[in-house]
């Protein structure tokens, strides 16, 4: 027997819903290209910081240290962003 599912008609009135966040899922694994660091070019502006739309990028008193390859999706958001070409990204060897 089919299970029948809930319509959003009834969902009760102002419902609130628990937010989501990608914090609770890794989602790495999802890339095919990666970012490379070059530290030596790194002038620690944090564009890349800003513009990660997954978090990934970790820094510690405003130094850029690491990125967070657990839920880096692969984007390139930061590599554009790099003033310096500090991030490349490369193709991900799994």
């Amino acid at each position: 027997m089919e299970e029948k599912k809930a319509t959003w008609k009834e969902l009760p009135e102002a419902d609130v819903l628990e937010g989501g966040s990608s914090l609770q899922f890794k989602t790495g694994n999802w890339r095919s290209s990666k970012p490379l660091h070059h530290m030596d070019k790194c002038i620690h502006c944090l564009l890349c910081w800003i513009a990660c739309p997954d978090g990934a990028i970790v820094v510690k008193e405003g130094r850029f240290l690491a990125i967070n390859e657990d839920y880096c999706k692969g984007c390139g958001i930061c590599a554009h962003e790099c003033p310096k070409k500090a991030i490349e990204m490369i193709l991900e060897n799994k």
